[in-house]
């Protein structure tokens, strides 16, 4: 196996900070041979890893297969913010689904958060934790919906942890001119993302799950009550399965793929930022209020990580870290010659509406995926639940099953063009 320092993943670009940083990351077989269980689980991220830890700890026998290696995939390679309540505000999921259920959606995401970081804790996983995020304005008309942002909050959704900032106190925390307003969030943070994973595969093999990597799904039927998973050295056979792939579904099963595109998301990692303590002083997470977001914060050694350019097609520019290092001076000019030590990006899966995807794509088999950028917490909780919905112990995923996601347009042929022409209006319009 190729070491940890320098291992590529065969799905994504380049060598990430995390990766570099979490140490011998353990390797796990290959599935080689056929096998039976109760609950088969295809994808080794948060969300399919979650749900076999839970599954397993309760005696149901899990087989869970992933196509690279734990940690190549989003869960182990995104921005590490864990943000609050959904990817929407919940004022904007109110107009489309009511008070009601935007509250519930919204308390549900409060538990998802207190799940990951009691879970860390009770199974010992260091995951780098620091506190607060930031989202902040790059336009000057979207002052007022911040500043009700806040007030809506407290008010409406019992979280009294979200502040509103006036310009000067934004470029202040910032250590940026370049945005106009926002809100800290002191009920949040953000973490080291592949440690949180390599943690929680751990946890679940030690539970008796039994996992595999560098194992893909080929194909995926059902008939006769049963479930069967082929791979290229065995088939699964399960009573139930879990497809938790989000961006790398391919074309493995249609419903999931018609309604989960993958896009591109690159991240690049600075030298530790001594000589500019101005930059992010108090260390919180930031997201802007581009359609097209841009992400930041500091690790715990003081470097910027910095993710802001998303490609809505599969292909890799040929220079992650130009791309990168222009936007940051766009946001910190004293930066624009900052050394970027590693850079590197990956699939997020999306959806339209930007809502997860929970759907019972054939009988006794699951989708869950379409996080569109707001996953951390989410992913995580996502899987427990779909243990607990087979447990019989809640019926709480409902609440994601019941949500209107519909498929891209135009089919397999066209959604990827038309998705393109569709974001890049919506970049377009960022700059104005």
């Amino acid at each position: 196996m190729t070491s940890q320092e320098t291992w590529q993943s065969p799905i994504a670009p380049g060598i990430s900070w995390y990766q570099a940083t979490v140490g011998e990351r353990p390797t796990y077989p290959a599935l080689d041979g056929s096998t039976t269980c109760d609950v088969a689980i295809v994808g080794g991220g948060y969300t399919g890893l979650q749900a076999a830890y839970n599954l397993a700890k309760a005696g149901v026998s899990v087989v869970l297969i992933e196509g690279s290696r734990f940690g190549d995939g989003a869960s182990g390679r995104n921005g590490g913010q864990l943000g609050t309540g959904q990817r929407a505000w919940p004022e904007e999921l109110e107009e489309t689904i009511g008070y009601e259920r935007s509250k519930a959606l919204f308390n549900l995401a409060e538990a998802a958060k207190r799940h990951l970081l009691d879970f860390a804790t009770e199974h010992q996983i260091e995951i780098d934790f620091m506190s607060g995020q930031m989202n902040v304005s790059h336009k000057e008309s979207y002052t007022k919906s911040y500043q009700e942002n806040a007030e809506i909050a407290a008010l409406r959704y019992d979280y009294p942890h979200v502040r509103f900032m006036d310009r000067q106190e934004t470029q202040e925390r910032l250590g940026s001119k370049r945005y106009f307003c926002g809100v800290r969030d002191t009920g949040t943070g953000h973490i080291h993302p592949l440690k949180l994973l390599v943690g929680l595969a751990r946890v679940a093999a030690n539970a008796g799950a039994r996992i595999f990597e560098m194992t893909k799904a080929t194909a995926i039927h059902q008939a006769n009550g049963k479930v069967t998973i082929d791979t290229p050295r065995g088939r699964i056979v399960a009573d139930k399965a879990l497809i938790a792939c989000n961006g790398y579904i391919d074309n493995l099963e249609p419903v999931t793929a018609s309604h989960v595109m993958p896009i591109r998301s690159f991240i690049g990692a600075t030298v530790p930022l001594a000589d500019h303590p101005k930059v992010l002083a108090g260390g919180e997470a930031v997201a802007d209020s581009r359609f097209v977001v841009r992400y930041f914060r500091k690790s715990r050694d003081g470097r910027l990580l910095f993710g802001g350019r998303e490609a809505y097609t599969s292909d890799n520019p040929r220079d992650i870290t130009e791309h990168i290092r222009r936007q940051i001076a766009e946001i910190y000019p004293e930066l624009k010659d900052i050394e970027i030590t590693h850079a590197w990006g990956g699939s997020v899966g999306i959806t339209l509406p930007r809502q997860p995807f929970v759907r019972e794509v054939m009988p006794g088999v699951i989708s869950i995926g379409g996080y569109s950028g707001h996953g951390v917490m989410l992913s995580n909780y996502c899987g427990k639940l779909y243990a607990e919905t087979v447990l019989g112990k809640t019926a709480d995923l409902e609440l994601f099953k019941s949500l209107n996601v519909p498929a891209f347009p135009g089919g397999a042929a066209m959604r990827a063009p038309l998705l393109f022409l569709a974001l890049s209006w919506y970049a377009l319009r960022d700059k104005f």
